[in-house]
């Protein structure tokens, strides 16, 4: 589904790159760096150099998956974390969720990430979010579908337009220093 996403905001303009949370040492806890060999600070880094991001999670018994909840988890420590104006470090960067799983739970798992992310300071666009829910209990997974569905497809490219309409805007204009 990120893939997905990624190649509708490319569609827009957007240049892009793919992190696999997963793949890293990213220790657990609420802070900037927990020390001993954390990979976090690097990812917060090109999260910082980012103007979008696309947090995409499995549904994992109704929820968002542990990775996807330690990424919310380690972005708390920037809530007290400001720029030289005294905003919310995380101000002007616009962020998406994709969720995908063979279970009900999107709307929900939706709903939680964005509302953290929105505390954090990112900016959520109109439709910032997309899902595919596969038949319940069944074996078939996103990646396994031969052809992206019609829905989910258009709403991947609204999703993308919005994201980088809104990102373009807060580039041209930030939110107003305190």
């Amino acid at each position: 589904m990120a893939r997905h996403i990624l190649d509708a905001l490319e569609e827009n303009g957007v240049s892009t790159s793919c992190l696999r949370v997963v793949d890293y040492d990213v220790k657990r806890g609420v802070q900037i760096d927990m020390g001993n060999g954390d990979q976090w600070p690097s990812i917060r880094e090109q999260i910082l150099a980012a103007d979008i991001l696309v947090l995409s999670t499995p549904i994992w018994l109704g929820h968002p998956c542990s990775v996807a909840q330690q990424v919310m988890e380690r972005l708390d420590a920037d809530l007290s974390e400001t720029d030289d104006q005294g905003r919310p470090i995380m101000y002007g960067k616009v962020a998406t969720i994709a969720v995908v799983g063979n279970e009900d739970g999107a709307h929900k798992t939706i709903a939680d990430m964005m509302q953290g992310l929105n505390d954090i300071g990112f900016t959520i666009p109109a439709q910032g979010a997309t899902y595919w829910v596969g038949e319940a209990m069944q074996t078939v997974d996103f990646k396994d579908l031969d052809k992206v569905p019609d829905p989910v497809a258009s709403t991947n490219a609204g999703l993308a337009r919005n994201a980088a309409h809104l990102a373009w805007v807060l580039r041209k204009q930030q939110y107003p220093a305190e």
